[in-house]
Parts: C-alpha cells; structure tokens; sequence
C-alpha cells in the first residue's frame, strides 16, 4: 500500500520520504484515506466546488476545514491550519464533492465548521513540525514517569505537539475518574508549553499505537477500520466459540471487532436450525444438545447419565423427532435416527494394518536381551543369563523357593558344633544372668581403658579390692 517515496532503505530501515518514520500499517501518507473516484472528472461550467476539505493530523486524527482563501489543493498537501491557539499543520486526505458525502456520514453540518485553512506550509512551517514531532517520545516518558510519581491510576499513551510547537496533547486511559491538577502543573513546569489532557478509551488507544493481531496481520482499527461497533459475547455464542477470554480479546483488551464480521451469516444461517436448548424425549429418557455444526447442519445429544456418549443426527431428523415429541410419540431407539457417517465410523475405529502397522502383532518383532547387565550401586554391571535375567534376580528366586522348602518340612535347625537342636527360649532372663552380663562389660571396659592408660586398676569379677594385676615400674 505504501506509495514509492515511502519505500524502505535497506541499509537503515527507516522509511524514506516524508519522514515520519513509521511504516505504512501504522503512520503512513495513506492511512485510512478516502479514494477519490471523482478526481479525474470535470465540472460543468459555472459549477462551485465545496470549499470544506478533510485534513489529517498524527495518527488518523481527522477533521473538516473550510477553504476561504480558494487555494487549489489537492490530495497529500501539506498545509497551516487555524487551532486554539495558534496554528497546526495537517495533510489534505480528500476535497470535492466526497467531503460532502463523508460529512454525510460522520453527521456534520456545514455551518458547525467553523476553522479555516490559512495558506499551504513553507518549509519554515514543516521544519518547526518535524522538530516538535521528534520531541513527543522523550515527552512520553518524562510524563509517564511523573505520572508514576503522583502514584495517578493512569496511562500516558500517546503525546501529541501542535504544529507550531505551542501545545501538547497527552492522550491517556484509565478506568476510573483521575484528579490531576498538580500533574498539569508539574507538566508545564517540566515541559515549558500548554498541556491539554484528553481521555480516550482502549480502543483508541489501539488505534493510536497500533500493533500486530493474533491473526498475523496488522490491527483492523489502525490500518482501515473507522467506526467502532460494539462487540458482545453473544456474538461468539452464536458463532459457536469458546468463551475463552483471553482468545476472545484483542490487543485493547476488549473483545475482538472481527467477531461481528461473519455475525450477520451465522444469524441467516441459524434461522431455520433448532435452539441449543432443545431436548429430545426417547423411551430411555431426556437427550439434551451439545453442540452444533452450523455449516453442515448437524446437532449432536447425549443423556445426562452418559454425556460422553454423543449421537450425531442431522437437523432435518431432530425436526422430525420434534415434531413426534409434540405429540406424545417418544423415540424407541434413537439409533435409527443417528447420522450415516457417525455410524461408519463407529465401525471403522480399528487400527488399520497397512497404516498403523507398528500396532500389528505379527509384524512386530522380539525385542534382543541386552548385553550389558544391570548395574549396582558400584556402578559395575551384573552378567545376564541366556534367558536376560541377571544372576543376583535368579539367586533371590532360588533363595526365596528355598525358604519355603525348608519352612515345609519339620526338621529343626541345628547349631554350629552339632550336639543338639537349637531351641528358642521364651523364659525371661535371671538376675544371675544379668549380673554375669554386666560383669563381662566392666571387663571389656577395664580392658579398653588399661590399652589407653597402663596404669589403670581394673576391678576383678569377684569384685575384691585388691587387683590381679601389678603396676610396672616406671
């Protein structure tokens, strides 16, 4: 779309040409303009001209100027226009007899434009706007960062400079009502201008900045959309759609304006089809709708009991149970009623053999035993048998068959030297016992000691004051 004066530098990537520095989906010479298709055609004699011309200022910001002076214009000149105060400079989008119709549409009276165009810029005129263009970004930040300061539930979208450089414009959002009056004067006092502050909603912020959709392409509201419809959840109930909020919203956050652009199909569409509310009464019970396939005329129903189970029948069958329900018929069998294709496909979800041959048994091969054996917690790695099985796997195997072999049969253990049966003891232990015990610990413990000191008197098991063992000389 973009014409060949704003063509890209491939060494810089900054679009050439009239230097706003903005691509063509965004900020070009073109953006949201009007074809004339009455250019090229001339007018009877002693036909006036409508002297009200359409300008264009930053970011598709139009407005209608009366042409006093009788200055030939035309589209894409650039010109001075009157502002309060001062002046503002914009480029003509469209003149003739179509400024009259886009009047027309937007419901403007001719005797409610009341500025003028003064005279077509010289370059005196172009270089004070493209200085205070350069400015608005460096504004943008330093406004938003006292806005922050102010801690203002507010944002600062976009700044926009009078083409004389003697007022600035911050166009801002926000949900509720915000006082800023010490802002403003921080503003002019950081600023050194005018300021006017003026809302604007989420949409026409997108609008302003623009931006990339989901679908790829650049955002309708910047490139050609004008007018905002507004957009409800209906629409996508209508046109079958999850009510995802997050797939449903754009970039304003608000729902999607190409929700409404098939609406009006989708509404003929469902004209003759039965509701989403419709129920079904068959000798099993009530079968309430699932969902729809507009397109294709298609309904599907399942039994409140069995929801996952859905039976596809075809809209002119559901009229025709319908109509039998009315008259307090009800369906025996509602497979009969059930779609042609649903019930192929019932009896062809089988693997195939030739597609989905990795399911075929017979052509499936054994996996080989590995060679290399498990490893253990060393990290060494255990042989493995003929059959894959390691060793230690067949040792706890064999044992696990033994244990229960030999708690089978009734033979009782035997002790190490072999004199007689091992037996367990279920008496408790004596008090001749415990002191035996205890008197081995004290020789295990006088032993210890006497290795660390061999001047230590260990006590005897008789427990006499004098001791069995004599000091040596030092």
């Amino acid at each position: 779309m973009a014409c060949t004066n704003c063509s890209t530098d491939t060494s810089s990537s900054i679009p050439k040409g009239c230097g706003s520095n903005g691509s063509c989906g965004t900020d070009s010479c073109n953006k949201l303009n009007v074809f004339d298709w009455l250019s090229n055609m001339h007018y009877p004699p002693g036909f006036e001209a409508f002297d009200v011309v359409e300008v264009r200022f930053k970011n598709g910001r139009k407005d209608f100027y009366k042409n006093t002076e009788k200055l030939a214009l035309q589209i894409g000149d650039v010109v001075a226009t009157e502002a309060l105060p001062g002046h503002d400079i914009g480029i003509i989008t469209l003149t003739g007899e179509l400024v009259r119709v886009q009047m027309k549409k937007k419901k403007t009276d001719y005797d409610n434009v009341a500025l003028r165009i003064y005279r077509k810029a010289n370059q005196k005129d172009i270089d004070v706007w493209q200085e205070a263009r350069s400015k608005e970004e460096a504004v943008r930040v330093r406004a938003r960062e006292l806005a922050i300061f102010h801690r203002l539930e507010m944002k600062i979208s976009d700044v926009e400079f009078q083409g004389d450089a003697s007022k600035a414009t911050f166009y801002y959002t926000a949900n509720d009502r915000v006082d800023f009056r010490q802002l403003i004067k921080d503003y002019a006092k950081e600023f050194s201008i005018r300021i006017e502050m003026k809302q604007i909603g989420f949409r026409q912020e997108a609008t302003r900045l623009g931006g990339i959709g989901s679908c790829g392409r650049e955002l309708c509201c910047s490139t050609w959309l004008t007018d905002f419809r507004s957009v409800n959840t209906s629409a996508a109930r209508y046109q079958q759609l999850s009510l995802n909020p997050q797939k449903l919203a754009g970039q304003c956050g608000k729902l999607k304006c190409c929700l409404n652009y098939e609406l009006d199909t989708y509404l003929d569409a469902l004209k003759d089809l039965p509701d989403m509310d419709t129920k079904l009464q068959t000798e099993k019970g009530i079968m309430h709708c699932q969902k729809i396939d507009i397109f294709k005329r298609v309904m599907w129903f399942a039994y409140p009991e069995n929801s996952a189970n859905w039976y596809k029948i075809s809209v002119e069958k559901v009229k025709d149970i319908i109509t039998a329900n009315q008259t307090g018929e009800k369906i025996e069998n509602i497979e009969d009623f059930v779609s042609e294709n649903q019930q192929s496909n019932e009896k062809t979800i089988t693997f195939d053999e030739d597609n989905l041959s990795r399911f075929d048994n017979e052509k499936r091969k054994k996996r080989p035993a590995k060679k290399g054996g498990n490893r253990n917690k060393n990290g060494k790695t255990q042989p493995r048998n003929e059959e894959g099985k390691t060793a230690r796997t067949n040792q706890k195997v064999s044992n696990k068959f033994a244990d229960r072999s030999s708690s089978k049969t009734n033979e009782k253990p035997v002790n190490k030297t072999g004199d007689r049966p091992m037996q367990k003891s279920t008496e408790r232990p004596t008090q001749k016992s415990n002191e035996v015990q205890k008197t081995g610990e004290d020789d295990r413990r006088a032993v210890h000691k006497k290795k660390r000191n061999p001047n230590y008197k260990g006590k005897n098991r008789n427990n006499n004051s004098s001791s069995n063992h004599e000091a040596k000389p030092q």
